[in-house]
């Protein structure tokens, strides 16, 4: 007589776990799991949060370590370094000490990076700039982004005319240089300003460049969101909320756009590098950021006439330039990685 036992088959152990309970994690939480391990990623992240602080801590380093203010011309004005009184603005060198020269780096808290041809501190200007740049670049980037979610959304789902349109509308604007359109832009705007309805912007106001900027570079940003759009469209998912009924609301709100914003979140930080650099561009032409306020194109602008006699008026505001691009880059960089669904599987806990 058979028993029960010799019935039951062999059975496989089950696979443990791994540990710090990465089963059943959402991908969010393993994509932040798996940036956070990435030391450069996560080095450039901590260099850019430096740039930031230092930046809009420009208040209180002109206030209360420089005592300057960065935006007045000290001519005629005096500085104490090495216990010694010394002027700003110094004669001229040479057999004919013809002209001024500023003060060049005091590596002290008064001009530590010297003077520029108005007596002004290029430190206290160069964290100032720094905001500024800052500003124009995220809030260009925010406003980009925004901006293509809405066109990429509306392309890819409704497809046909309104694909057309929309694309068509892309295409010319992407059909000209972006440095040439933003140019163009900038130069009819800063003679009148902005007007659209009731709101209106000045030519001084950072709005505009920060308006011009983030216009110009939608369409990098709508393509790929709207190609993202046109493949999840055609996901089982969607098809079952379709079915049961879903609007077109909910259905790109609340079942397309979870889930092509990865795309947004990948390029935000290229962006933000991107325009910076373009801010910078406009600024040292003299059609972006207007004076009294500061960036670090206007600053390199200031330090072109001073490269041979004092260079570190254009080398600091561009090594700053350097420094937020090159973070945003690695950044950007390592949020794709961890962003990429192929490089989920090599996630452990």
């Amino acid at each position: 007589m058979s028993t029960v036992g010799s019935l039951e088959q062999p059975v496989e152990p089950v696979p443990e776990l791994p540990q710090g309970g990465s089963a059943g994690a959402s991908p969010w939480r393993l994509a932040f799991r798996k940036l956070v391990r990435n030391r450069l990623s996560m080095a450039a992240l901590g260099l850019f949060a430096v740039i930031v602080a230092v930046s809009f801590a420009a208040p209180l380093y002109a206030h209360h370590v420089a005592h300057t203010d960065p935006f007045a011309s000290s001519l005629t004005g005096k500085t104490e370094v090495n216990g010694k009184r010394v002027d700003v603005l110094q004669q001229g060198s040479g057999a004919l000490a013809l002209g001024e020269t500023p003060i060049g780096p005091t590596w002290q808290r008064n001009y530590f990076l010297g003077a520029d041809e108005q007596g002004r501190d290029v430190a206290a200007r160069v964290l100032y700039g720094g905001r500024t740049s800052l500003i124009i670049g995220v809030g260009s980037a925010l406003i980009c982004s925004l901006i293509a979610v809405v066109i990429g959304l509306a392309a890819g789902f409704y497809g046909g005319i309104i694909d057309g349109i929309l694309s068509r509308i892309l295409d010319i604007i992407w059909a000209f240089p972006v440095y040439l359109l933003a140019i163009s832009i900038a130069t009819v705007l800063l003679t009148q300003g902005l007007s659209i309805g009731p709101f209106t912007i000045s030519a001084s106001s950072l709005w505009l460049p920060t308006a011009i900027i983030g216009v110009i570079y939608v369409p990098y940003v709508a393509r790929p969101i709207r190609g993202a759009v046109l493949s999840v469209r055609e996901k089982e998912f969607v098809d079952a909320a379709i079915a049961q009924g879903a609007s077109d609301r909910r259905l790109m709100f609340g079942e397309i756009l979870p889930n092509v914003i990865a795309v947004v979140i990948v390029l935000l930080p290229l962006m933000i590098a991107t325009t910076i650099l373009t801010e910078s561009a406009l600024s040292y032409l003299s059609i972006g950021v207007q004076p009294p306020a500061a960036s670090w194109g206007t600053i390199i602008d200031d330090g072109q006439q001073l490269l041979y006699s004092r260079p570190w008026v254009a080398i600091a505001p561009g090594v700053m330039i350097v420094l937020t691009v090159l973070s945003l880059n690695v950044l950007g960089d390592g949020v794709r990685d961890a962003l990429d669904p192929r490089a989920k599987l090599r996630v452990k806990g």
